[in-house]
């Protein structure tokens, strides 16, 4: 993933006062309520990231790892980034654990270095498998943290998670067409 920001990236509004603030939204009625979409893409991250392993292992075609580890890529990067963009601005402003926000940043970025390697190589290369696999690690621990720690605080507060949700979505589905992607259900 490129770190320079597409026009597109950078002109994008912060997030409205509205998501980040408003009256405590506990249901998960809507499918895009932010902290259900979220754990589904966690959830389908991780089932991509079992496929992967199952291609690795048993030496699948290189073409095929390749396709699988650019979807693992990109469902990565619009997630994070609409995380970055939406969520993370939004827990901080409300959330008294700004440490948990740095972290959660930086486990982002370090991902992200990794997404680029991966990225930049291909399935001949001795240790793209490796990256993958690493990779899957790292946002195994990060989601643990992420469900565990950060999703129960922003749940509590004061937060609007449905129209939060629908920021997300909206950016993850303009992240993902940029990337020539059509986003779709779980």
């Amino acid at each position: 993933m490129a770190s320079n920001k597409s026009s597109a990236q950078s002109a994008r509004k912060s997030p409205s006062p509205a998501a980040r603030r408003g009256p405590a939204t506990k249901s998960n009625g809507s499918e895009n309520e932010a902290i259900a979409q979220l754990r589904e893409d966690h959830a389908r991250v991780k089932k991509m990231f079992k496929q992967y392993d199952k291609l690795a292992k048993s030496d699948a075609d290189s073409s095929e790892r390749q396709e699988l580890a650019s979807m693992i890529c990109a469902e990565l990067t619009a997630h994070a980034t609409a995380e970055e963009e939406i969520l993370y601005p939004a827990a901080r402003e409300t959330l008294d654990e700004a440490n948990l926000i740095d972290e959660a940043e930086v486990e982002h970025a370090t991902a992200k270095e990794l997404i680029a390697q991966i990225q930049e190589s291909t399935p001949d290369d001795d240790l793209f498998d490796a990256k993958v696999k690493v990779l899957g690690e790292y946002i195994n621990h990060h989601v643990e943290e992420e469900e565990g720690e950060i999703f129960p605080k922003v749940r509590k507060s004061k937060i609007d998670t449905v129209r939060l949700g629908e920021e997300i979505a909206a950016r993850k589905a303009e992240i993902l067409g940029e990337l020539g992607i059509e986003m779709t259900a779980a």
